[in-house]
Protein backbone atom coordinates (compact mmCIF):
# COMPACT_ATOMS: atom_id res chain seq x y z
CA UNK A 1 0.00 0.00 0.00
CA UNK A 2 1.78 3.36 -0.40
CA UNK A 3 0.27 6.92 -0.31
CA UNK A 4 0.68 10.16 -2.14
CA UNK A 5 4.21 12.13 -0.88
CA UNK A 6 2.40 15.44 -1.26
CA UNK A 7 -1.27 14.59 0.32
CA UNK A 8 -0.70 11.37 1.80
CA UNK A 9 -3.85 10.23 0.16
CA UNK A 10 -3.50 6.29 -0.66
CA UNK A 11 -2.21 5.61 -4.71
CA UNK A 12 -4.12 3.90 -7.13
CA UNK A 13 -2.49 2.00 -10.07
CA UNK A 14 -2.05 5.62 -12.05
CA UNK A 15 1.27 7.38 -12.09
CA UNK A 16 -0.59 10.28 -10.55
CA UNK A 17 -2.19 11.31 -7.32
CA UNK A 18 -5.89 10.85 -8.01
CA UNK A 19 -6.52 13.50 -5.18
CA UNK A 20 -3.48 15.62 -6.03
CA UNK A 21 -2.54 15.03 -9.66
CA UNK A 22 1.25 14.98 -8.49
CA UNK A 23 3.31 13.16 -10.68
CA UNK A 24 4.09 9.77 -8.68
CA UNK A 25 5.61 7.09 -10.84
CA UNK A 26 9.10 7.90 -9.88
CA UNK A 27 8.16 8.14 -6.46
CA UNK A 28 6.33 4.59 -7.01
CA UNK A 29 9.94 3.37 -8.60
CA UNK A 30 11.71 4.44 -5.28
CA UNK A 31 9.20 3.04 -3.17
CA UNK A 32 9.33 -0.34 -4.60
CA UNK A 33 13.12 -0.41 -5.06
CA UNK A 34 13.01 0.02 -1.49
CA UNK A 35 10.72 -2.80 -1.02
CA UNK A 36 12.95 -5.30 -2.91
CA UNK A 37 15.66 -4.70 -0.77
CA UNK A 38 13.40 -5.32 2.06
CA UNK A 39 12.55 -8.66 1.19
CA UNK A 40 16.26 -9.45 0.44
CA UNK A 41 17.44 -8.45 3.48
CA UNK A 42 14.31 -10.96 4.96
CA UNK A 43 15.61 -13.41 2.91
CA UNK A 44 19.51 -12.98 3.98
CA UNK A 45 18.22 -12.79 7.81
CA UNK A 46 15.77 -16.13 7.68
CA UNK A 47 19.55 -17.95 6.71
CA UNK A 48 21.56 -16.41 9.12
CA UNK A 49 23.48 -14.01 6.99
CA UNK A 50 23.08 -11.12 9.00
CA UNK A 51 25.68 -8.94 7.57
CA UNK A 52 24.36 -9.27 3.91
CA UNK A 53 20.87 -8.67 5.75
CA UNK A 54 22.76 -5.23 7.38
CA UNK A 55 23.73 -4.37 3.70
CA UNK A 56 20.35 -4.79 1.87
CA UNK A 57 18.09 -3.21 4.75
CA UNK A 58 20.29 -0.41 4.68
CA UNK A 59 19.71 -0.17 1.04
CA UNK A 60 16.20 0.12 1.77
CA UNK A 61 16.40 2.33 4.00
CA UNK A 62 18.60 4.80 1.74
CA UNK A 63 15.45 4.35 -0.92
CA UNK A 64 12.57 4.78 1.95
CA UNK A 65 13.95 6.24 5.10
CA UNK A 66 10.46 6.00 6.22
CA UNK A 67 10.55 2.16 5.49
CA UNK A 68 9.21 1.08 9.06
CA UNK A 69 9.46 -2.70 8.86
CA UNK A 70 13.28 -2.31 7.40
CA UNK A 71 14.25 -0.07 10.39
CA UNK A 72 12.91 -2.75 12.90
CA UNK A 73 14.09 -5.45 10.86
CA UNK A 74 17.23 -3.66 11.25
CA UNK A 75 17.19 -3.40 14.67
CA UNK A 76 16.84 -7.09 15.25
CA UNK A 77 19.36 -7.90 13.27
CA UNK A 78 21.44 -5.63 15.04
CA UNK A 79 20.82 -7.49 17.81
CA UNK A 80 21.45 -10.72 17.06
CA UNK A 81 24.86 -9.68 16.09
CA UNK A 82 24.81 -8.50 19.96
CA UNK A 83 25.07 -4.65 18.68
CA UNK A 84 22.57 -3.76 21.46
CA UNK A 85 23.25 0.09 20.83
CA UNK A 86 22.93 -0.14 17.20
CA UNK A 87 19.54 -1.41 17.33
CA UNK A 88 18.20 0.40 20.58
CA UNK A 89 18.92 3.72 17.94
CA UNK A 90 17.15 1.74 14.93
CA UNK A 91 14.01 1.23 17.11
CA UNK A 92 13.77 4.94 18.46
CA UNK A 93 14.26 6.57 15.47
CA UNK A 94 11.17 3.90 13.75
CA UNK A 95 9.18 5.04 16.52
CA UNK A 96 9.67 8.57 15.97
CA UNK A 97 8.86 8.34 12.76
CA UNK A 98 5.88 6.27 13.46
CA UNK A 99 4.38 6.17 17.16
CA UNK A 100 1.38 4.45 16.48
CA UNK A 101 0.97 0.76 16.37
CA UNK A 102 4.75 0.23 15.94
CA UNK A 103 6.08 -3.25 17.02
CA UNK A 104 9.36 -0.80 17.75
CA UNK A 105 7.44 0.01 21.03
CA UNK A 106 7.46 -3.56 22.21
CA UNK A 107 11.28 -3.73 21.64
CA UNK A 108 12.05 -0.86 23.71
CA UNK A 109 9.87 -1.60 26.66
CA UNK A 110 11.48 -4.63 26.40
CA UNK A 111 14.76 -3.68 26.75
CA UNK A 112 13.81 -0.67 29.27
CA UNK A 113 11.72 -2.97 31.56
CA UNK A 114 14.81 -5.39 32.11
CA UNK A 115 17.07 -3.17 34.16
CA UNK A 116 19.91 -5.93 34.63
CA UNK A 117 20.15 -6.58 31.07
CA UNK A 118 20.72 -3.05 30.48
CA UNK A 119 23.38 -3.16 32.77
CA UNK A 120 24.77 -5.99 31.47
CA UNK A 121 24.67 -4.36 28.11
CA UNK A 122 26.47 -1.14 29.32
CA UNK A 123 29.15 -3.36 31.33
CA UNK A 124 29.78 -5.84 28.10
CA UNK A 125 30.78 -2.50 26.34
CA UNK A 126 32.91 -1.00 29.01
CA UNK A 127 34.38 -4.81 29.24
CA UNK A 128 34.91 -4.63 25.34
CA UNK A 129 36.58 -1.50 24.82
CA UNK A 130 38.79 -2.21 27.92
CA UNK A 131 40.32 -5.30 26.27
CA UNK A 132 40.61 -2.99 23.69
CA UNK A 133 42.80 -0.55 25.76
CA UNK A 134 45.00 -3.80 26.56
CA UNK A 135 45.81 -4.41 23.43
CA UNK A 136 46.88 -0.98 22.68
CA UNK A 137 49.33 -1.61 25.94
CA UNK A 138 50.55 -5.19 24.68
CA UNK A 139 48.23 -7.01 28.11
CA UNK A 140 46.54 -9.60 25.30
CA UNK A 141 47.03 -12.01 28.24
CA UNK A 142 44.92 -9.91 30.15
CA UNK A 143 42.36 -8.55 26.91
CA UNK A 144 41.89 -12.45 26.96
CA UNK A 145 40.32 -12.75 30.02
CA UNK A 146 38.34 -9.22 29.33
CA UNK A 147 36.72 -10.98 26.73
CA UNK A 148 35.53 -14.17 27.62
CA UNK A 149 33.76 -12.21 30.65
CA UNK A 150 32.06 -10.08 27.69
CA UNK A 151 31.06 -13.08 25.73
CA UNK A 152 29.78 -15.00 28.79
CA UNK A 153 27.52 -11.91 29.22
CA UNK A 154 26.60 -11.79 25.43
CA UNK A 155 27.66 -14.51 24.02
CA UNK A 156 26.23 -13.12 20.57
CA UNK A 157 28.78 -10.21 20.30
CA UNK A 158 30.23 -11.14 17.20
CA UNK A 159 33.01 -8.06 17.66
CA UNK A 160 34.18 -9.56 20.95
CA UNK A 161 34.59 -13.20 19.23
CA UNK A 162 36.47 -11.92 16.28
CA UNK A 163 38.91 -9.83 18.60
CA UNK A 164 39.33 -12.71 21.00
CA UNK A 165 40.23 -15.09 17.82
CA UNK A 166 42.49 -12.58 16.41
CA UNK A 167 44.59 -12.80 20.05
CA UNK A 168 44.52 -16.52 19.65
CA UNK A 169 45.92 -15.72 16.28
CA UNK A 170 48.77 -13.91 17.29
CA UNK A 171 49.60 -16.46 19.92
CA UNK A 172 49.35 -19.11 17.78
CA UNK A 173 46.91 -20.97 19.09
CA UNK A 174 44.89 -21.55 16.13
CA UNK A 175 42.13 -24.13 17.45
CA UNK A 176 41.46 -21.56 19.60
CA UNK A 177 41.02 -19.38 17.07
CA UNK A 178 38.99 -21.54 14.60
CA UNK A 179 36.89 -22.71 17.65
CA UNK A 180 35.92 -19.11 18.08
CA UNK A 181 35.66 -18.17 14.67
CA UNK A 182 33.04 -21.17 14.23
CA UNK A 183 31.52 -19.35 17.10
CA UNK A 184 31.22 -16.22 14.75
CA UNK A 185 29.88 -18.71 11.77
CA UNK A 186 27.33 -20.10 13.65
CA UNK A 187 25.34 -16.38 14.55
CA UNK A 188 26.28 -15.05 11.20
CA UNK A 189 27.40 -17.23 7.74
CA UNK A 190 28.83 -14.76 5.89
CA UNK A 191 30.71 -12.20 7.78
CA UNK A 192 33.68 -11.18 5.50
CA UNK A 193 35.93 -10.50 8.62
CA UNK A 194 35.03 -13.78 9.77
CA UNK A 195 35.88 -15.44 6.58
CA UNK A 196 39.17 -13.73 5.86
CA UNK A 197 40.49 -15.04 9.70
CA UNK A 198 39.32 -18.44 9.37
CA UNK A 199 40.88 -18.69 5.91
CA UNK A 200 44.36 -17.66 7.81
CA UNK A 201 44.07 -20.08 10.34
CA UNK A 202 43.19 -23.02 8.09
CA UNK A 203 45.96 -21.80 5.98
CA UNK A 204 48.04 -22.01 9.46
CA UNK A 205 46.83 -25.45 10.35
CA UNK A 206 46.75 -27.10 7.15
CA UNK A 207 50.39 -27.43 6.53
CA UNK A 208 51.40 -29.33 9.76
CA UNK A 209 48.58 -32.48 8.79
CA UNK A 210 50.13 -31.67 5.65
CA UNK A 211 53.94 -32.77 6.58
CA UNK A 212 52.59 -35.55 9.00
CA UNK A 213 50.69 -37.04 6.01
CA UNK A 214 53.58 -37.53 4.50
CA UNK A 215 55.85 -38.56 6.78
CA UNK A 216 53.63 -41.61 7.38
CA UNK A 217 53.49 -42.06 3.63
CA UNK A 218 57.18 -42.14 3.18
CA UNK A 219 57.97 -45.05 5.09
CA UNK A 220 56.67 -48.91 5.03
CA UNK A 221 57.19 -51.20 7.48
CA UNK A 222 58.13 -54.98 6.86
CA UNK A 223 58.76 -58.24 9.40
CA UNK A 224 62.32 -59.63 8.93
CA UNK A 225 62.46 -63.21 11.29
CA UNK A 226 61.25 -61.69 14.66
CA UNK A 227 61.66 -58.26 14.53
CA UNK A 228 59.88 -55.09 12.80
CA UNK A 229 62.11 -53.05 10.34
CA UNK A 230 60.53 -49.42 9.25
CA UNK A 231 62.51 -48.79 6.09
CA UNK A 232 61.86 -45.52 3.66
CA UNK A 233 60.16 -46.30 0.30
CA UNK A 234 62.61 -46.35 -2.53
CA UNK A 235 64.84 -47.65 -0.61
CA UNK A 236 66.58 -51.00 -1.75
CA UNK A 237 67.90 -53.73 0.89
CA UNK A 238 71.78 -54.64 -0.33
CA UNK A 239 72.63 -57.76 -1.58
CA UNK A 240 74.91 -59.80 0.03
CA UNK A 241 78.13 -60.64 -0.86
CA UNK A 242 81.61 -61.62 1.15
CA UNK A 243 85.01 -61.46 0.48
CA UNK A 244 87.61 -58.95 0.50
CA UNK A 245 86.52 -56.98 -2.69
CA UNK A 246 83.43 -56.43 -0.92
CA UNK A 247 85.26 -55.06 1.90
CA UNK A 248 87.43 -53.38 -0.34
CA UNK A 249 84.73 -51.34 -1.91
CA UNK A 250 83.07 -50.63 0.68
CA UNK A 251 86.07 -48.53 2.29
CA UNK A 252 86.97 -46.72 -0.65
CA UNK A 253 83.24 -46.02 -1.15
CA UNK A 254 82.92 -44.76 2.69
CA UNK A 255 86.22 -42.48 2.10
CA UNK A 256 84.59 -41.51 -1.28
CA UNK A 257 81.73 -40.63 0.45
CA UNK A 258 82.90 -38.98 3.40
CA UNK A 259 84.86 -36.72 0.66
CA UNK A 260 82.27 -36.05 -1.27
CA UNK A 261 79.88 -34.59 1.93
CA UNK A 262 82.86 -32.65 2.59
CA UNK A 263 83.28 -31.10 -0.36
CA UNK A 264 79.34 -30.87 -2.02
CA UNK A 265 76.89 -32.19 0.71
CA UNK A 266 78.14 -29.89 3.79
CA UNK A 267 78.34 -26.59 2.05
CA UNK A 268 75.31 -27.15 -0.02
CA UNK A 269 73.47 -28.40 3.17
CA UNK A 270 74.64 -25.25 5.10
CA UNK A 271 73.65 -23.27 2.32
CA UNK A 272 70.21 -24.49 2.22
CA UNK A 273 69.82 -23.85 5.95
CA UNK A 274 70.88 -20.75 5.96
CA UNK A 275 68.51 -19.63 2.60
CA UNK A 276 65.85 -21.66 4.86
CA UNK A 277 66.68 -19.45 7.96
CA UNK A 278 66.92 -16.58 5.92
CA UNK A 279 63.17 -17.20 4.24
CA UNK A 280 61.61 -18.10 7.74
CA UNK A 281 62.86 -15.02 9.03
CA UNK A 282 61.35 -12.87 6.12
CA UNK A 283 58.08 -14.96 6.16
CA UNK A 284 58.05 -13.79 9.85
CA UNK A 285 59.07 -10.45 9.60
CA UNK A 286 56.24 -10.05 6.72
CA UNK A 287 53.79 -11.79 8.95
CA UNK A 288 54.08 -9.54 11.58
CA UNK A 289 54.13 -6.74 9.32
CA UNK A 290 50.83 -7.57 8.11
CA UNK A 291 49.43 -8.09 11.58
CA UNK A 292 50.78 -5.09 12.96
CA UNK A 293 48.97 -3.18 10.45
CA UNK A 294 45.64 -5.07 10.45
CA UNK A 295 45.57 -4.86 14.06
CA UNK A 296 46.32 -0.63 13.98
CA UNK A 297 43.53 -1.20 11.23
CA UNK A 298 41.14 -2.46 13.97
CA UNK A 299 42.51 0.19 16.71
CA UNK A 300 41.45 2.67 14.25
CA UNK A 301 38.19 0.82 13.26
CA UNK A 302 37.71 0.26 17.08
CA UNK A 303 37.97 4.01 18.16
CA UNK A 304 35.94 5.01 15.09
CA UNK A 305 32.77 2.69 16.27
CA UNK A 306 33.62 3.80 20.07
CA UNK A 307 33.03 7.30 18.95
CA UNK A 308 30.00 6.22 17.43
CA UNK A 309 28.47 4.63 20.34
CA UNK A 310 28.74 7.39 22.29
CA UNK A 311 26.91 9.74 19.78
CA UNK A 312 24.50 7.19 19.56
CA UNK A 313 24.35 7.61 23.06
CA UNK A 314 23.97 10.95 22.75
CA UNK A 315 21.53 10.67 20.48
CA UNK A 316 19.49 7.89 22.15
CA UNK A 317 19.29 10.78 24.98
CA UNK A 318 18.13 13.42 23.11
CA UNK A 319 15.03 10.93 22.28
CA UNK A 320 14.60 9.02 25.86
CA UNK A 321 16.12 11.40 28.15
CA UNK A 322 14.75 14.21 30.16
CA UNK A 323 13.78 16.67 28.27
CA UNK A 324 13.77 14.55 25.16
CA UNK A 325 11.74 14.62 22.01
CA UNK A 326 9.65 11.43 23.02
CA UNK A 327 8.59 13.55 26.80
CA UNK A 328 8.28 16.85 24.79
CA UNK A 329 5.84 15.38 22.57
CA UNK A 330 4.37 13.05 25.45
CA UNK A 331 3.57 17.08 26.76
CA UNK A 332 2.19 18.49 23.47
CA UNK A 333 -0.01 15.10 23.94
CA UNK A 334 -1.28 15.68 27.52
CA UNK A 335 -2.23 19.14 26.81
CA UNK A 336 -4.13 18.71 24.03
CA UNK A 337 -6.22 15.71 26.22
CA UNK A 338 -6.54 18.59 29.10
CA UNK A 339 -8.15 20.58 26.82
CA UNK A 340 -10.54 18.19 25.09
CA UNK A 341 -11.25 17.17 28.57
CA UNK A 342 -11.55 21.00 29.78
CA UNK A 343 -12.39 23.13 27.36
CA UNK A 344 -10.17 25.72 28.50
CA UNK A 345 -8.51 27.55 26.26
CA UNK A 346 -6.41 30.52 28.40
CA UNK A 347 -4.37 27.34 30.53
CA UNK A 348 -3.95 25.19 27.45
CA UNK A 349 -2.61 28.52 25.68
CA UNK A 350 -0.14 29.44 28.71
CA UNK A 351 0.87 25.93 28.64
CA UNK A 352 1.29 26.21 24.76
CA UNK A 353 3.50 29.03 24.70
CA UNK A 354 5.81 27.82 27.80
CA UNK A 355 6.05 24.71 25.92
CA UNK A 356 7.26 26.41 22.60
CA UNK A 357 10.13 28.23 24.71
CA UNK A 358 11.58 25.48 26.28
CA UNK A 359 12.19 23.34 22.96
CA UNK A 360 13.24 24.13 19.25
CA UNK A 361 10.41 24.09 17.29
CA UNK A 362 12.30 23.88 13.69
CA UNK A 363 14.04 20.86 15.13
CA UNK A 364 10.67 18.99 15.94
CA UNK A 365 9.63 16.01 13.99
CA UNK A 366 6.76 17.24 11.83
CA UNK A 367 4.23 15.64 13.23
CA UNK A 368 4.97 17.51 16.62
CA UNK A 369 5.04 20.63 14.91
CA UNK A 370 1.57 19.84 12.79
CA UNK A 371 -0.12 19.13 16.08
CA UNK A 372 0.86 22.39 17.72
CA UNK A 373 -0.14 24.72 14.80
CA UNK A 374 -3.34 22.45 14.56
CA UNK A 375 -3.79 23.45 18.38
CA UNK A 376 -2.74 27.09 17.95
CA UNK A 377 -5.34 27.49 15.01
CA UNK A 378 -8.12 25.98 16.74
CA UNK A 379 -7.33 28.12 20.23
CA UNK A 380 -6.65 30.91 18.78
CA UNK A 381 -8.96 32.66 17.15
CA UNK A 382 -11.23 31.75 19.77
CA UNK A 383 -9.18 33.27 22.44
CA UNK A 384 -8.53 36.42 20.40
CA UNK A 385 -12.37 36.81 20.36
CA UNK A 386 -12.49 36.69 24.08
CA UNK A 387 -9.51 38.70 24.23
CA UNK A 388 -11.13 41.53 21.52
CA UNK A 389 -14.23 41.32 23.75
CA UNK A 390 -12.47 42.40 26.83
CA UNK A 391 -10.77 44.92 25.10
CA UNK A 392 -13.80 46.29 23.90
CA UNK A 393 -15.17 46.85 27.18
CA UNK A 394 -11.45 48.16 28.53
CA UNK A 395 -11.20 50.82 25.43
CA UNK A 396 -15.34 52.25 25.99
CA UNK A 397 -14.52 52.55 29.36
CA UNK A 398 -11.54 54.77 28.93
CA UNK A 399 -9.25 51.97 30.18
CA UNK A 400 -6.53 52.57 27.03
CA UNK A 401 -3.44 50.78 29.02
CA UNK A 402 -5.74 48.04 30.26
CA UNK A 403 -6.62 47.55 26.59
CA UNK A 404 -3.31 47.76 25.07
CA UNK A 405 -2.55 44.63 26.41
CA UNK A 406 -5.66 42.66 26.11
CA UNK A 407 -6.17 44.22 22.61
CA UNK A 408 -2.34 43.18 21.90
CA UNK A 409 -3.15 39.38 22.83
CA UNK A 410 -6.35 39.09 20.70
CA UNK A 411 -4.13 40.44 17.54
CA UNK A 412 -1.15 38.25 18.47
CA UNK A 413 -3.56 34.87 18.89
CA UNK A 414 -5.57 35.85 15.37
CA UNK A 415 -3.59 37.80 13.28
CA UNK A 416 -6.33 37.87 10.97
CA UNK A 417 -8.90 40.08 13.67
CA UNK A 418 -8.96 43.13 11.75
CA UNK A 419 -11.64 44.48 14.07
CA UNK A 420 -8.86 43.69 17.26
CA UNK A 421 -6.57 45.55 15.01
CA UNK A 422 -8.24 48.58 14.03
CA UNK A 423 -8.74 49.09 17.74
CA UNK A 424 -5.59 48.36 18.97
CA UNK A 425 -4.70 51.46 16.77
CA UNK A 426 -7.49 53.47 18.28
CA UNK A 427 -6.12 53.19 22.02
CA UNK A 428 -2.86 54.02 20.49
CA UNK A 429 -4.12 56.89 19.27
CA UNK A 430 -6.34 57.36 22.72
CA UNK A 431 -3.24 56.94 24.92
CA UNK A 432 -0.96 59.37 22.77
CA UNK A 433 1.04 57.27 21.06
CA UNK A 434 1.05 58.23 17.48
CA UNK A 435 3.98 56.07 16.28
CA UNK A 436 2.35 53.19 17.05
CA UNK A 437 -1.33 53.96 16.25
CA UNK A 438 -0.11 54.86 12.49
CA UNK A 439 1.87 51.94 12.22
CA UNK A 440 -1.41 49.82 13.47
CA UNK A 441 -3.31 51.42 10.95
CA UNK A 442 -1.12 51.10 8.27
CA UNK A 443 -1.01 47.37 9.30
CA UNK A 444 -4.97 47.32 8.79
CA UNK A 445 -5.25 48.99 5.17
CA UNK A 446 -2.58 46.36 3.96
CA UNK A 447 -4.61 43.52 5.55
CA UNK A 448 -8.24 44.36 4.82
CA UNK A 449 -8.28 46.76 1.55
CA UNK A 450 -11.71 47.73 0.63
CA UNK A 451 -13.13 47.43 3.48
CA UNK A 452 -14.98 49.82 6.10
CA UNK A 453 -12.23 49.35 8.33
CA UNK A 454 -9.24 50.28 6.02
CA UNK A 455 -11.01 53.09 5.10
CA UNK A 456 -11.31 54.52 8.93
CA UNK A 457 -7.92 53.89 9.50
CA UNK A 458 -7.13 55.86 6.54
CA UNK A 459 -9.12 58.79 8.00
CA UNK A 460 -7.74 58.55 11.29
CA UNK A 461 -3.71 58.31 9.78
CA UNK A 462 -4.46 61.14 7.88
CA UNK A 463 -5.66 63.34 10.76
CA UNK A 464 -2.71 61.87 12.97
CA UNK A 465 -0.33 63.31 9.97
CA UNK A 466 -1.74 66.55 9.58
CA UNK A 467 -1.98 67.38 13.02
Amino acid sequence: MMFCYNCGRRLSEHDFCTSCGADVSLYKKVLQVSNMYYNEGLEKAGVRDLSGAVVSLRRSLQFNKNNIKARNLLGLVYFEMGEAASALREWVISKNMSPEKNIADEYIDKMRSNSARLDSINQTVKKYNRALALCNQDGEDLAVIQLRKVLSMNPRFIRAHQLLALLYMKQEEWDHAERELRKCMDIDKNNLLTLRYLKEVEQALMPEEGIKRRRKDESVRYRSENEIIIQPLNVKEPKRGGGFATVLNMVIGLIIGIAAMYFLVVPAAQSRVRNEEQQTITKISNESDAKTARIQELEDRIEDLNGNVQNLYTEIEGYVGAGGTIQTTEELFQIAAAYTESGDMYVAMDQLEELAERVDMAAMPEGFQRLYQSMTSVIGPELSKEYFDEGYQQYYTNRFEEALETLGKAVQYDAANIDALYLLGEAYRSSGDTANAITTYDKVIELSPDTENARLAKYRKDSLNAG
